[in-house]
């Protein structure tokens, strides 16, 4: 028997109660002030935050974090230290514990425990059974002007609430696995700055390297692109491609072999989030968002992928609310022209490195995923309980 189930034999040999939400929290709502109020907006002292504050630091945030917008509040009562934010609408199914006094965007709930369930509550528990709740959040979805959370079913959604004892020993456990797998991040973080590193060692030349552009290195397929509307679409298993990646999955294709995509539009092509170059095989369907690229030889292919994605862009890039590559300035970037024998030494080596810290069957990505599996899989069995009878 483990220790926690020891202490539930000890303290709750009968089961866990359940307690409702709207029962054992206080429930506020997020807001973002008027940006024409200066008073709100000035450098102050109170954090405000947004959903990509989560994604940016993870679901323990404070003060300490960068890059989070603060005010000078000048009246209102704030959301208070140790209160849960779960996303409700919009982009729905994340949460954060945030451990010092704050205010938030509208995009959020606040739930801040109640005086009388002060004692038999570790926020750091409920954090952790937050997990539980996005999920039920994802299912429970109503749609206006845009999604938003059931409120109704959500304030009756009920939460365990087990002796402090079991929750403390709960959080100790999955504190450990969130250790390690922080761990595993960072590591993984500093094996793909290293590999930026020496992509740009080995992607720089002496003079004597030949700059072609690229419209000399390849074949411009784009007048076989077509769009598709959503509605005109057969849904099957052949990848529909636009700017950014696959879009959907249709019927037919109308191209087969090996390619290299390049993004037209979008805001991407500034904000580089996802690479604007990548290769793809087989048969597919492109759309007109994304040029079409043929070369002689993967090593060809692959080195002016790796290349584009790691130049700045800009100066071939028009439009600034729509940004747009157009096939003319596509056609003049500069590209290193070395041997091929140099080309497919590149390739290789980086290809190589590329795997070490993207493919999710070896190394670090394996670790971590495998890592992620096991945590969320002693996280549901550590979070469900045998409910108390009334």
């Amino acid at each position: 028997m483990s220790r926690i189930d020891e202490l539930i034999a000890e303290h709750c040999p009968g089961g866990v109660r359940y307690v409702e939400i709207s029962r054992l929290f206080d429930l506020r709502n997020g807001y973002t002030p008027s940006k024409s109020n200066a008073s709100f907006w000035t450098e102050g002292t109170v954090p405000w935050f947004r959903m990509e504050d989560i994604r940016a630091n993870g679901g323990i945030l404070d003060r300490a974090l960068q890059q989070i917008p603060e005010i000078a509040v000048k009246g209102g009562k704030l959301f208070p230290a140790n209160s849960l934010l779960v996303a409700t609408s919009a982009t729905i199914g994340e949460h954060a514990l945030v451990t010092v006094p704050h205010l938030s965007n509208q995009r959020f709930t606040s739930l801040s425990v109640k005086a009388e369930y002060s004692d038999q509550v570790d926020m750091k528990f409920v954090y952790y059974y937050g997990f539980v709740l996005d999920e039920w959040c994802r299912n429970n979805i109503t749609t206006s002007s845009f999604a938003s959370v059931d409120m109704a079913g959500f304030k009756r959604f009920r939460i365990p609430v087990p002796p402090l004892e079991v929750q403390w020993e709960i959080v100790q456990v999955l504190d450990q696995f969130t250790q390690l797998e922080a761990e595993l991040d960072a590591e993984l973080e500093a094996r793909r700055r290293q590999y930026e590193h020496y992509r740009s060692e080995l992607l720089k030349f002496d003079t004597d390297t030949a700059l072609r552009p690229l419209g000399d290195l390849a074949e411009n397929l784009d007048r076989r692109r077509m769009p598709v509307t959503r509605d005109a679409r057969t849904p099957g298993d052949i990848p529909y491609y636009g700017a950014s990646g696959v879009v959907d999955y249709v019927s037919d294709f109308i191209f087969d072999g090996d390619f290299l995509l390049v993004s037209e539009d979008g805001a991407n092509l500034l904000a580089r989030s996802t690479p604007i170059a990548f290769s793809i095989s087989g048969k597919t369907w492109v759309n007109n968002h994304a040029h079409v690229l043929r070369f002689d030889t993967y090593a060809e292919r692959r080195f002016v992928e790796i290349y584009l994605n790691s130049i700045d862009l800009s100066p071939f890039i028009s439009g600034a609310a729509q940004p747009k590559l157009n096939k003319a300035n596509l056609n003049r970037i500069p590209i290193p022209d070395p041997s091929l024998d140099e080309k497919e030494r590149i390739v290789g080596l980086l290809d190589r490195f590329d795997a070490l810290i993207n493919d999710p069957s070896i190394g670090l990505p394996a670790e971590l995923a495998a890592r992620r599996k096991q945590y969320e899989y002693y996280r549901d069995r550590l979070l469900t309980f045998e409910e108390a009878t009334a």
